[in-house]
């Protein structure tokens, strides 16, 4: 059986997928329902995935009710594998917001991490982690893009 890529994905791309139904965001979460591509999260990032995701103007322009967003959460949830983080290599990058997506990849030692803020994330080189945007994912992991 093939293994699949193992990503950690920064918030920005969630809010780009619930933004956007013809972008790369969105097509990045349709393989991951679709199991071709494994999320890792810590639980404190889901929880700012959560927080974001429910913000009054957030909700406002991706047009979704606070039931879609829990609804979206609540599927994710059930596909993502957990990750503990049991090091803190604080600090590593100029936004501190940004450290809990930099452990969890690191303790999960995942394939990739997923963003729009490449340069933020640069220092997870020094884990051996490629920073891709949605994208560069498709290419580096050799993916087809979802059917609509």
């Amino acid at each position: 059986m093939k293994s699949v890529p193992r990503i950690i994905v920064d918030t920005n791309i969630l809010v780009a997928a619930t933004r956007n139904r013809n972008g790369p965001s969105f097509a990045l979460m349709q393989l991951v329902r679709a199991h071709n591509i494994l999320i890792c999260c810590s639980p404190a990032l889901f929880l700012e995935y959560e927080d974001v995701l429910q913000r009054p103007e957030q909700r406002a322009a991706s047009g979704l009710r606070v039931k879609d967003v829990d609804a979206i959460l609540n599927e994710l949830a059930a596909l993502l594998e957990p990750v503990l983080t049991h090091y803190q290599w604080r600090p590593q990058l100029r936004d501190p917001a940004d450290e809990m997506v930099l452990e969890a990849a690191a303790n999960a030692r995942v394939h990739a991490l997923v963003t729009y803020n490449l340069r933020d994330f640069a220092p997870a080189k020094r884990f051996g982690i490629p920073v891709l945007t949605p994208e560069q994912t498709f290419k580096h992991f050799d993916l087809a893009l979802p059917r609509k």
